[in-house]
């Protein structure tokens, strides 16, 4: 139904107000992080910098490890994600295109699993890596993030929409099994994986509780740890040097979303319709 034109200039006003709102936060991070210390406190606010202070993100830099967080972040976030997309491609696989005896209790289990928070589990999940000696190590901050309850459910409800039709036909010229998984599902959800690889690849680039519970050194600690590091270990906190530290922890999603949102997008135009 067409509006009339008054109400579409109303609701591109409107639009227009909720976007600048949403957006506001972020480009005040990235103004700041190029003003100098007396720009940061003014009577009134100062909405572009005198000039771009690019010290900053070098100080910044400079002032921890970040070289190393970044290294950790990018193995640690590439891990989890390359496993989950593993184990809840294979699991959903079954979920969805096999019989088999309880089934049905196994993906009560899964929904299970996603109502129960992820921080009830996190006692078990250290007295267990405490056990295998894994804490401050690797291992502990991949290996309780290996599967994915969400993942599961979100790509077995993607399976489902394809027909069983084509699982027929492929089996008939002899494509069964795994091979249906890799050569026709998978590719036939990808607006699907690539909407969970996004929200798997922020949950644990962004995680910081984890993380904080078992690391102690700097040669394991993932960028939140360190710039909440970077902020404890200033006598007076830098302002600008700090939002210059956070633009370095938000940057690589920013330009990871920027790339593949049209891919979330049309997830969520999936959602729902059968194919």
């Amino acid at each position: 139904m067409k509006l009339p034109p008054l109400r579409r200039i109303a609701l591109f006003f409107a639009l227009l107000a909720l976007a600048a709102l949403v957006a506001m936060p972020m480009y005040w991070l990235v103004v700041s992080a190029f003003k100098t210390s007396d720009e940061i406190f003014t009577p009134t606010p100062r909405w572009l910098p005198a000039g771009l202070d690019w010290h900053n993100f070098v100080e910044a830099w400079q002032s921890a490890a970040f070289g190393r967080y970044f290294i950790n972040s990018i193995a640690v976030t590439l891990a989890i994600l390359l496993l989950q997309l593993a184990t809840s491609s294979l699991a959903a696989f079954a979920l969805a295109r096999r019989r088999f005896a309880c089934r049905g209790i196994i993906l009560f289990a899964v929904i299970g699993a996603l109502i129960i928070p992820i921080q009830v589990t996190f006692l078990a999940n250290f007295i267990t890596l405490q056990h295998f000696g894994w804490l401050d190590s690797y291992p502990a901050l991949v290996a309780p993030f290996a599967a994915s309850a969400f993942g599961t459910f979100l790509l077995r409800q993607a399976f489902l929409a394809v027909p069983e039709a084509l699982e027929d036909a492929a089996r008939l010229d002899g494509c069964t099994g795994l091979a249906f998984l890799w050569h026709f599902l998978l590719p036939l959800s990808r607006p699907t994986v690539l909407a969970f690889t996004l929200v798997a690849l922020v949950a644990h680039w962004n995680d910081y509780f984890w993380p904080l519970i078992v690391t102690n050194r700097d040669a394991i600690r993932t960028l939140p740890i360190g710039l909440a590091m970077f902020v404890t270990q200033e006598v007076t906190t830098d302002w600008n040097l700090l939002m210059a530290a956070t633009l370095f922890v938000a940057a690589p999603m920013l330009v990871v979303f920027f790339f593949t949102q049209r891919y979330f997008i049309r997830s969520h135009m999936h959602a729902g319709l059968k194919r």
